[in-house]
């Protein structure tokens, strides 16, 4: 089953009074429990692609699906709700909320969804585990190394049980040693219950980890490949 489906996707902004054509008719399906990288050069239009996958940026034209629902004819307030319940999103700089706890994170996006404080309580410290940092439940994440503050972003991501993970350069941050744990936390995560993980990366430690490699130059897919691994 797709849980992604982008039919002829354009996005166009304008610098400097020129028309650039960030992505340019981008037509991709993605099929539940990949496990797949969107590579290619800076300014290749990777994050541009994965934010209107998100619904955190509208497209010029085309059309995109979740889950068979179009996200472009939502309204603002229905895509809000649409992607907290759907959508878990890794980000390169983590967007951690400094003044809460790596516990209180991970929370966060079950108390906006409004869940019942025990399920909340079991979900968090089923993920805090599941990643490996449950001892640090209570710090800050001043306190947490970038590695950890990663891991900490992963399962804030899981909280909802959404239809899929979108990764946008997860790894660019971290030396090898907190890339590598982190990877091997993600695979698992895909491997063992059929989460779907969507990278945007030029990071050749998360390439060789992908089963699907797209390749985009000038907003065009160029490749797309299985990958034996």
């Amino acid at each position: 089953m797709n849980v992604v489906e982008t039919q002829n996707l354009e996005k166009l902004f304008i610098d400097a009074g020129t028309e650039v054509r960030a992505v340019d008719g981008v037509s991709i399906n993605v099929e539940e429990g990949e496990f797949t990288a969107i590579v290619g050069p800076s300014g290749s239009g990777k994050t541009t692609l994965l934010n209107m996958i998100g619904g955190l940026d509208n497209p010029t034209k085309g059309k995109v699906q979740v889950d068979k629902v179009e996200l472009t004819e939502l309204s603002k307030n229905e895509l809000i709700d649409f992607r907290l319940k759907n959508i878990g999103f890794v980000f390169q700089s983590y967007n951690l909320i400094p003044v809460l706890t790596a516990y209180e994170n991970v929370e966060f996006v079950m108390l906006l969804q409004g869940r019942d404080p025990k399920e909340r309580k079991a979900r968090v410290n089923e993920l805090l585990v599941a990643v490996g940092i449950a001892d640090k439940a209570k710090n800050r994440p001043s306190k947490l190394s970038g590695g950890q503050q990663q891991r900490v972003a992963v399962a804030r991501a899981l909280a909802p049980k959404p239809k899929f993970i979108i990764a946008d350069e997860p790894t660019a941050n971290l030396d090898s040693k907190s890339a590598s744990t982190l990877l091997d936390i993600m695979q698992q995560l895909n491997e063992k219950e059929g989460i779907t993980f969507l990278f945007s990366t030029h990071d050749q430690r998360v390439i060789d980890r992908a089963r699907r490699v797209v390749t985009l130059t000038d907003g065009k897919i160029t490749e797309d490949k299985i990958v034996d691994v």
